[in-house]
């Protein structure tokens, strides 16, 4: 599976340590940055590319999620959600992750890399990747409603 992940300032030490650790575990990971440490950094622009890879891959075909990290994720879920096709979660604990995937599908995740030890977030992304959408009715109908709203503005 390939891995999209992107983050700003405030966790860009959580990140170097997941494309470490997921690579590892053969995950295909793929950093859109950034690539050096500013404080300044505007993070939009670095979830929103690792957001719009996940989509050109799952259009193509290719197994793909994302990661997009940063103090709270709060900021990093709103940009990667802006991408059409994507449904950004913000996971704080392992069931928020496995929830985001078996009930919504997520397709990125976001972590706050200021709310938990390295040990914990890896954990909880872990989590995330693991887990399979359940293909419930219900679940892939209510996520048809927020697709149809995301292309025609409408949920009839």
């Amino acid at each position: 599976m390939r891995v999209h992940i992107a983050t700003d300032h405030a966790g860009m030490d959580l990140s170097s340590h997941l494309i470490t650790h997921l690579t590892g575990k053969g995950y295909d990971v793929v950093d859109h940055g950034p690539r050096e440490y500013d404080a300044e950094d505007d993070y939009p622009a670095f979830c929103i590319d690792a957001a719009e890879a996940v989509v050109r891959d799952l259009e193509a075909g290719t197994e793909a999620l994302g990661i997009v990290l940063g103090g709270s994720g709060n900021g990093e879920q709103i940009a990667a959600n802006k991408v059409r096709g994507v449904r950004a979660a913000l996971a704080w604990n392992l069931d928020t992750a496995r929830l985001a995937r078996q009930h919504n599908d997520a397709n990125v995740v976001a972590v706050g890399g200021r709310q938990h030890s390295v040990e914990e977030a890896t954990e909880i992304i872990e989590a995330f990747l693991a887990e399979p959408f359940s293909n419930a009715e219900r679940h892939v109908r209510r996520i048809a409603q927020i697709a149809r709203y995301e292309t025609t503005g409408s949920t009839l």
